[in-house]
């Protein structure tokens, strides 16, 4: 009877994680999507907020000359979550440095993960309550993912207009960024921008971003 109820619980706590799959836990698909709406207001923290207005005609960016990357190096981005800040690199050359915020009320994965998606936009939201968040037009998201945090979870690297208390942990999940910092980011990594959404590919890959260390409580 014992054997029965541990059973019966372990499918209960399976099927409840296997619903809450998603960083955004409230509309994870529609943050894996190009999403803008120039109309709409945010809510973060209990206060309305506006977003930022969004130009789809944003433009296109070039790949890199061929030889070039091989010359410079292999880009690769570090986030340290004890000092809440990012590092991107061409080979040994430091591209740019800055403060991020890192998951507050749910974790930011740790581990080497590939940008699988970059999007000009897109909305997120989630939470209930006093945690309850609804963010339409956030601007230049990159997605990560590895074998062990599927792409479905929503995690990315992304402009931030809600807070400006960058240093500090204050997301959701995901890695806040100013959205200068993530515009010259998102402009910066693979996959080469291909309009306003682009997979990464064989021929055009996602760059390595290794994030480590422990978050400030």
């Amino acid at each position: 009877m014992f054997l029965a109820f541990l059973i019966f619980a372990g499918l209960f706590v399976f099927n409840d994680m296997s619903r809450r799959k998603c960083a955004n836990f409230r509309s994870c698909e529609e943050s894996l999507k190009l999403s803008v709406n120039n109309s709409e207001v945010g809510t973060f923290s209990g206060r309305k907020i506006l977003p930022p207005s969004i130009d789809l005609s944003y433009g296109t960016f070039e790949a890199d000359v061929l030889g070039e990357a091989a010359d410079i190096g292999e880009k690769h981005i570090y986030v340290d979550l004890g000092t809440q800040t990012l590092r991107a690199y061409e080979g040994d050359k430091l591209f740019m440095e800055t403060v991020i915020s890192s998951g507050k009320w749910g974790k930011t994965p740790t581990g080497e993960f590939k940008i699988w998606e970059k999007l000009r936009a897109t909305k997120m939201s989630g939470g209930s309550g006093a945690d309850y968040y609804y963010l339409p037009n956030v601007p230049f998201v990159m997605f990560f993912s590895n074998n062990e945090v599927a792409a479905g979870r929503g995690f990315s690297l992304h402009g931030t207009y809600w807070h400006n208390n960058f240093g500090y942990p204050m997301s959701h999940g995901c890695v806040n960024m100013r959205i200068i910092d993530a515009e010259k980011l998102y402009n910066w990594v693979g996959p080469v921008a291909e309009g306003n959404v682009t997979l990464s590919t064989a021929d055009n890959p996602g760059t390595v971003v290794t994030i480590y260390g422990q978050a400030p409580i």
